[in-house]
């Protein structure tokens, strides 16, 4: 396992272990964290940890042409249920994402330094946001980094306070990518929730081929 110093790099992801762990330490900067998502990395670890790095083999993913829309969600579409927003709420959405309890897990991995990092990611233009509304209440959202030259939207975390209103965001930012010509859309790792949506895994290199990278390097 790699151990990142203060130089702004990261090993082949070929180096990564078995479970996708490629590299601890480093910090949390904007150019250090856009470094690894143009990379095919992203931070993943808990409150008091050194920051852990990720490359997962293989690699959840959804073409945004592939979402899944049910007949149920079809129907909350039309109904008009839910209204969405991009970039309004940034701050209250990933503070939701931190707060929200989640099956299986004790505490959160968006951490204080996470939700400050990724707050300068979206006023600096690399960070997205979408809020879901209901009745001027928010009550859904996720949010994102948007790598605009690659195509490529890479999801970090989602939350819901009302049935739905979670799957209505995705769907929504998936048709809007989709009509402007994004490639893909990157889930991470495996959840039932991604692939009641239409997310797949695929190998890691065939990831890395939409960033026009390779494992090696």
């Amino acid at each position: 396992m790699y151990v990142l110093s203060q130089e702004l790099y990261f090993p082949p992801v070929a180096q990564a272990e078995e479970d996708g762990l490629l590299a601890i330490g480093g910090d949390l900067s904007s150019q250090r964290l856009l470094l690894a998502y143009h990379s095919g990395i992203f931070p993943w670890f808990n409150e008091g940890q050194m920051a852990l790095w990720w490359s997962p083999e293989p690699r959840m993913v959804l073409k945004p042409q592939e979402v899944y829309v049910s007949k149920t969600m079809r129907k909350t579409l039309r109904d008009k249920t839910f209204t969405i927003t991009y970039n309004q709420q940034f701050l209250e959405v990933i503070l939701h994402c931190k707060r929200i309890k989640r099956e299986g897990q004790h505490d959160t991995w968006i951490t204080n330094s996470m939700v400050e990092s990724y707050l300068k990611l979206h006023e600096q233009g690399h960070a997205i946001s979408v809020e879901v509304w209901k009745e001027e209440k928010l009550v859904g959202g996720l949010y994102g980094i948007d790598l605009k030259e690659k195509g490529v939207f890479c999801g970090e975390s989602m939350f819901s306070l009302e049935s739905n209103a979670s799957k209505v965001g995705f769907i929504m930012l998936s048709q809007k990518l989709e009509q402007q010509n994004y490639h893909l859309i990157d889930c991470q790792m495996y959840t039932n929730h991604l692939a009641s949506l239409g997310a797949t895994e695929i190998p890691r290199e065939e990831f890395l081929s939409f960033l026009n990278l390779s494992s090696l390097g």
